[in-house]
């Protein structure tokens, strides 16, 4: 039986849609998908939002994106003045994403901003950099990022090009909710508001800009290194295919192989469901064109092109980087750069989230550099580049990172770019080449000098309200277990408290002892609870061993609760 406020709110959809897609849709509707279209509104959170495409309140459609652009503006409207009211758009290859930045495009002009947007697919950090460019109150981006292709969402950027912060989210949210999705929602013509002047596409300058820019964070300096290497190149059907291949070939790198089957846009990502570098099943292709050509470098970016993923030639075969272990090659790579060519700065500053891996702590006590932890989201790596702007330190960040394959190594941008990553990860490829050693090697050869770190995660998906209600309940009692003390632990850390003067935020990080944790998190962006498990061990064997025992004895008892 269907709650009544439910079923009101349906059948007011049923009366006002006029979308033929979305009126047969809700016409099909049996009980059970009424309920889940609509038992809550579409969460408007630090991520802007995100969900599965089709009709209702809690789904991606035209009228959820139209009121939630409507609440931007009436934001944009009451906090900035006439000349610094614009927002630049860009989307990438997901279904309906040209659809759903038209809409924000017209509802943002009928609210008289100025509108700047790309005429074709861009990747998040293109779009974070256009921001700042124009010097906008704020930012879109049409993603749903790595998630499978029944998922679209709308990213909102601050003027800094940072995710926008907890408070202007908070904000734009409460302007969202005053907006009655139909009767409030301001709105003209795509036609109209480019006739206006309202609407400007972004010309290829600023591709072109962002590129030089990109291309100033070489750590090579003065030395030659050899790019006489093969690359097997995938954008994984998204928006990473023009800049990145078009970066690393005016640096010099001529071997490099695109994967034909993904190699075009294709929202329905047909050759990899789930179109994330993360899972082994997305680079499958890419690794057999590798085999294929016996390319020494395998690079994998995501549909929006903010995270990258790697595979190195190990032996007769490839071997898949974790983003941990790409994390960690990449900032000894820096570190030791900039050290031989005197730039290290004096208070050289990186970034992580709470749940990569420490071994990075090690490196930075090496080379003296001061590592800020932060919540998981690389909004908040953006946050402390902004506050190192804001006091003239802007100079002493040298990177940031997160597990899932998120790197920035500039301050051009200020949201985790796979065309920076690509780009540094083939220039530290090729400068390990040049002097006699591999990825792995040098993989190896740190974890020799600081020790060997583990760090795997692991995820169990909740659809629906019963799976929502379900994670909520998990992380409910695993909180009380350990306030009871009935959990066995060294200690832990609850981060809803808002710890270490981190905003609150519903995570647990359990020590199991000096050298083992455990962080339980649900996902913000999809419908999923994940567990990260950290071992730091005296080799491999002996971490998997360890992990063995943490999956059967807590983490998989917990998820079946």
């Amino acid at each position: 039986m269907l709650e009544e406020n439910i079923k009101k709110n349906y059948e007011r959809w049923l009366k006002r849609v006029t979308d033929s897609d979305l009126l047969s849709e809700l016409q099909s509707m049996d009980e059970n998908k009424i309920n889940d279209a609509f038992y809550r509104e579409l969460e408007f959170g630090t991520a802007g939002l995100r969900g599965v495409l089709g009709a209702g309140t809690n789904r991606m459609n035209i009228h959820v994106v139209a009121q939630a652009s409507q609440g931007l503006a009436d934001y944009v409207n009451k906090n900035y003045k006439p000349e610094d009211r614009k927002i630049a758009i860009s989307r990438d290859s997901r279904l309906n994403s040209d659809l759903f930045a038209n809409i924000a495009a017209q509802v943002f002009a009928a609210n008289g901003i100025k509108v700047y947007i790309y005429p074709y697919i861009t990747p998040v950090p293109v779009l974070s950099y256009a921001v700042r460019y124009y010097k906008c109150a704020a930012g879109v981006m049409v993603t749903a990022s790595h998630n499978p292709s029944k998922y679209n969402g709308y990213k909102v950027y601050g003027p800094d090009g940072c995710q926008m912060t907890t408070q202007g989210s908070k904000d734009v949210y409460d302007n969202i909710q005053k907006i009655d999705i139909f009767d409030d929602v301001k709105i003209i013509s795509i036609d109209e508001a480019f006739d206006k002047g309202l609407v400007e596409y972004i010309p290829p300058k600023v591709l072109t800009a962002y590129i030089e820019d990109v291309k100033k964070l070489s750590m090579v300096g003065n030395e030659k290194i050899n790019k006489d290497f093969s690359i097997v190149y995938t954008p994984l059907h998204g928006a990473g295919l023009v800049p990145v291949t078009r970066i690393l070939k005016e640096s010099g790198y001529k071997k490099i192989v695109v994967v034909k089957e993904q190699e075009f846009p294709d929202g329905h990502f047909t050759t990899c469901p789930y179109p994330n570098p993360e899972i082994r099943e997305a680079m499958e292709v890419g690794m057999k064109y590798a085999r294929e050509y016996q390319a020494d470098l395998l690079v994998a970016t995501d549909p929006d092109s903010d995270r990258v993923g790697i595979a190195v030639k190990d032996g007769d075969d490839y071997r898949l980087i974790s983003g941990n272990e790409t994390g960690v090659l990449l900032f000894n790579y820096i570190c030791e750069r900039l050290t031989a060519n005197n730039k290290m700065p004096a208070e050289a500053m990186a970034v992580k989230t709470i749940v990569s891996t420490d071994m990075v702590k090690k490196i930075a006590d090496f080379y003296n550099v001061k590592i800020v932890d932060v919540l998981t989201g690389f909004k908040y790596i953006g946050e402390q580049i902004l506050l190192l702007e804001q006091k003239g330190k802007e100079h002493n960040y040298i990177f940031g990172y997160e597990e899932s394959y998120g790197y920035l190594t500039g301050t051009h941008a200020r949201d985790k770019d796979a065309v920076n990553g690509a780009f540094l990860i083939c220039e530290m490829f090729a400068y390990y080449k040049t002097h006699g050693q591999s990825i792995v090697e040098k993989l190896n050869e740190l974890y020799d000098k600081f020790g060997y770190y583990l760090n795997n995660t692991y995820s169990f998906t909740f659809e629906g309200q019963e799976g929502f209600n379900k994670m909520a309940n998990m992380m409910n009692n695993l909180r009380s277990q350990l306030e009871k003390g009935e959990f066995k632990c060294d200690r832990y850390l609850d981060y809803s408290q808002g710890l270490n003067g981190l905003p609150k935020s519903n995570v647990l990080k359990i020590y199991l002892n000096e050298d083992t944790s455990l962080i339980v998190r649900p996902s913000g962006t999809e419908p999923k609870i994940k567990f990260y498990i950290s071992i730091r061990a005296k080799d491999h064997q002996q971490a998997l061993s360890k992990e063995k025992v943490i999956l059967e004895d807590i983490v998989n008892p917990l998820a079946k609760q």
